[in-house]
């Protein structure tokens, strides 16, 4: 059994909280989550780079985003790397940093994005009564996770369809089974797109800005992809998404190998 190394927030010694942007008197809260292993108890780093992906999507809601419409940013400070079977550690440290937040800033309605095993904390963490909607980014979804909290809830689901980490197709699933549970689901498939949002990165952060802004503002459905409706058995609609106009570019990242009916490998997610 490998001793457990995490960051002193486990212990009660520190936040759970990164705090990005701190306005006065915010409107609202995006928390963003990042991934990380399906099995790890190696302390979390700054410098991993699931954690570093993410940063990169949370400067560009903070710049195009968060100064607009008044919003407190942050993201949720791990303190392990991995999922961790029943111990689920990153959805532990994300309740943590929402009771944190709601001390801070009461009342405040909460957006939580999330990417690959982030993107699973965060559609578990939506059980939490002052989350209002969640962005799921290449989301983790085994079989059998839960979504009947998710009833009042809005799920925006982005995958690409190059993804070899997670599963395109359990994402899709997943957000069928939110729609049928009575939430309001929506989803797209990123023509081109890889798991570590690499590929296409402009569109990748384009169409989370435009999700964000909708989520946060609830004017402008508009900007959000397809609805499921509950009973929709049809395919997930696929898109070249908007905002970048070019060809496909970047590179594969740790997107490779197979992609398994539980959309698990060792690689980061």
């Amino acid at each position: 059994m490998h001793e457990r190394q995490g960051t002193g927030a486990g212990r009660g010694e520190g936040s759970a909280l990164r705090v990005h942007r701190k306005p006065a008197d915010p409107l609202a809260a995006v928390l963003m989550l990042h991934g990380g292993r399906a099995d790890s108890v190696a302390a979390s780093r700054a410098w991993h780079p699931a954690r570093l992906r993410m940063l990169a999507v949370a400067r560009t809601v903070g710049r195009e985003v968060a100064e607009e419409q008044r919003l407190w940013t942050g993201c949720v400070r791990y303190r392990y790397r991995g999922w961790n079977g029943t111990d689920a550690d990153p959805l532990q440290d994300a309740m943590r940093a929402l009771a944190e937040l709601e001390r801070l800033h009461p009342g405040l309605p909460v957006v939580l994005v999330g990417h690959s095993m982030g993107g699973r904390a965060a559609l578990r963490a939506a059980e939490h009564p002052r989350v209002r909607a969640v962005v799921a980014l290449a989301p983790w979804c085994p079989p059998g996770e839960p979504v009947e909290h998710l009833r009042d809830r809005t799920v925006v689901v982005l995958h690409g369809d190059r993804d070899r980490v997670t599963d395109p197709r359990a994402s899709l699933d997943f957000a069928r089974r939110v729609a049928d549970a009575g939430g309001r689901a929506h989803a797209l498939v990123l023509k081109g797109g890889d798991h570590a949002m690499l590929r296409r990165a402009g569109t990748w952060h384009r169409l989370t800005v435009d999700a964000t802004a909708a989520l946060v503002s609830r004017g402008s459905a508009g900007l959000l992809p397809p609805a499921l409706v509950p009973g929709d058995g049809g395919g997930l609609a696929t898109g070249r998404g908007h905002g970048d106009g070019a060809a496909d570019g970047g590179r594969a990242g740790d997107s490779d190998g197979e992609v398994g009916g539980t959309g698990v490998r060792a690689a980061d997610r």
